[in-house]
């Protein structure tokens, strides 16, 4: 039965021929998983899973200062980046918590693309054009009229060459050069069947992979077209695994890793913030301020057999004090034992050192390593 307050992607109805089950996510009536999680995890990991992302929100700048709107509006410094790059950055509240991490593709001099979390989107939208006042920008949300598909995999590259470069592809202005020399976090723009089309070689699971932007009245035929060339190469994917994925990479997930009360400085992700390299943005003063002495600190956590600690679980020291808490944490399909982020005390926070994980009143056995818990070869 379909929840009528929930809204659906322009995919909805792929996914239910392909048999998905369906979860709430952020409003959002989106594909948990098709069949297996840990099948469609290994997919990715092995050759190639194509998945849904049009939940999350596309929000545009365009204006002679849409740069600096940013630069104002966000942590990192987006004027300085070139056409045809992305950067990861935070859109930060005035106390330099995080409201939401972001992706912004520089379409050209003047034009920026930001790609908001599901969640956050409709705050992010509001937040971007709030900052953009008194700047020369427009800022247009084209969340509802965007579809987004992410190929995911080593063999992610040759299924979109065998897709959607060919003579059939229906493909302009993207050359099969321009993909296969394309490195992380850069894209290349042009046309699928004469609409818009942006494929950017990023992505939320470990691997390497691509993110397709298109829209939403062509998103079911750019999703076939490519499940088509892929064939047994490429496994349609769930939320289920995405988190998995990025779980084993180390991504931070907003509402878990990520939130108001958090500082950038807590996860590791200091650098993302661009206090010497630009002017005053809204957070910095909240960030610079702030005594992170007492604050915990984001760590990996890794453990023996099978039982994984959960999201919320307490984290103890071996005297049995709480020293913190999980924020993420399975059975890692890749390594086959038991993997968590956790937000601990700085003292207990060095590879290394032992700690207790609570699993549903039992004690379980972690250590504290660096993160990520999986690179690529």
């Amino acid at each position: 039965m379909v929840d009528q307050d929930l809204r659906s992607t322009a995919l909805e109805a792929v996914h239910r021929s392909l048999g998905a089950t369906f979860t709430d996510f952020a409003g959002w009536q989106m594909p948990v998983r098709y069949d297996s999680d840990l099948a469609e995890h290994r997919a990715v990991r092995e050759s190639a899973g194509i998945f849904d992302l049009s939940h999350m929100g596309e929000i545009h700048l365009r204006g002679p200062r849409a740069g600096e709107a940013l630069d104002h509006a966000l942590a990192g410094k987006l004027s300085a980046m070139s056409v045809g790059r992305a950067k990861y950055s935070l859109l930060l509240t005035e106390d330099g918590g995080v409201i939401d991490d972001v992706i912004t593709y520089r379409l050209a001099q003047d034009h920026f693309l930001v790609v908001a979390n599901a969640s956050n989107a409709e705050v992010d939208s509001h937040e971007l054009t709030e900052r953009a006042k008194g700047f020369d920008v427009e800022v247009d949300d084209a969340s509802d009229r965007t579809s987004l598909i992410a190929v995911q995999g080593p063999a992610s590259e040759q299924i979109l060459l065998d897709a959607l470069l060919g003579a059939d592809g229906g493909v302009e202005g993207i050359t099969a050069e321009d993909l296969t020399s394309m490195r992380n976090y850069r894209f290349a723009a042009g046309s699928y069947r004469g609409h818009e089309l942006l494929i950017a070689r990023t992505g939320y699971t470990g691997e390497d992979g691509f993110e397709l932007y298109v829209s939403d009245e062509l998103a079911a035929a750019l999703w076939e077209q490519l499940s088509a060339a892929g064939g047994d190469r490429l496994t349609p994917c769930g939320l289920a695994c995405r988190d998995t994925l990025r779980l084993e990479a180390g991504m931070p997930l907003y509402g878990n890793e990520l939130g108001r009360d958090i500082f950038p400085a807590q996860t590791g992700m200091e650098r993302v913030v661009a206090l010497s390299s630009k002017g005053d943005f809204v957070g910095r003063a909240g960030i610079e301020a702030a005594d992170l002495s007492d604050r915990p600190v984001l760590v990996g956590l890794v453990a023996d057999g099978r039982r994984a600690a959960r999201a919320g679980a307490q984290v103890r020291d071996g005297e049995g004090r709480e020293v913190g808490a999980i924020a993420s944490g399975a059975l890692s399909p890749t390594l086959g034992h038991p993997i968590a982020m956790a937000f601990v005390r700085t003292d207990v926070a060095e590879p290394g050192t032992e700690l207790i994980a609570d699993v549903r009143g039992k004690d379980l056995p972690v250590r504290v390593v660096e993160l990520p818990f999986y690179r690529r070869g």
